[in-house]
């Protein structure tokens, strides 16, 4: 059965187009907690770790696996891992000197508490990506970059939306920085990237 614009709601269609603006807006007005000195130093580990791991629950473990991915696209090896496994021998992935990225936006994640006092224990850096400055996941971090959400795209206000696209930002932010301070050259990436349609534009010399 076809679908056309007069099937659906006008309140749907307003919904969708509101959409849209919150986020944009959201990301407009991320700028103004940008941290320089966070930044940096979470570029700097991030830059010299010989392994990196990412941990986050729901959504934001889903945009943890999108930066796990990214940064192995620039080689810094890391891998995603998951809350469930970490505490069931996982962390033995990463070593001292190690870097582990949380992102929590409450920063009070109950799963990743037990895997921030491995990393301590083992000697492994820590980067939290969070809302709340004050919070557990915070306060136990060497770095915490701010995420700032002004609302969910939803009438509830309450679908990990609007604060899945501001982590995702705030960890494009970090591999764009990292492909600068590292020299990385669109070479490395075709040697590595040879599928797709990328891989075919990057490899077609």
């Amino acid at each position: 059965m076809n679908c056309t614009v007069n099937d659906m709601k006008k309140e749907s269609l307003e919904a969708a187009r509101a959409a849209y603006r919150i986020e944009a807006e959201c990301l407009t007005q991320m700028i103004e907690y940008f941290d320089d000195d966070a930044f940096s130093r979470a570029v700097e580990l991030l830059k010299n770790a010989p392994r990196i791991g990412t941990s986050g629950c729901g959504h934001s473990g889903i945009i943890c696996q999108h930066f796990a991915h990214l940064l192995c696209c620039v080689e810094q090896p890391a891998k995603f891992v998951s809350p469930a496994e970490a505490v069931h021998g996982g962390m033995g992935f990463l070593q001292k000197g190690d870097v582990m990225v949380f992102a929590s936006r409450g920063g009070k994640t109950g799963e990743l508490l037990p895997i921030m006092r491995i990393c301590k224990e083992k000697g492994v850096h820590i980067i939290t990506v969070t809302e709340n400055l004050t919070s557990p996941l915070a306060e136990g971090a060497d770095v915490v970059l701010k995420q700032y959400v002004n609302r969910e795209t939803d009438k509830y206000n309450s679908q990990g939306t609007t604060s899945s696209t501001a982590l995702c930002m705030i960890f494009h932010a970090l591999q764009t920085a990292l492909i600068e301070e590292t020299d990385y050259k669109n070479e490395q990436f075709a040697l590595i990237h040879p599928g797709g349609a990328v891989g075919e534009r990057l490899n077609k010399h």
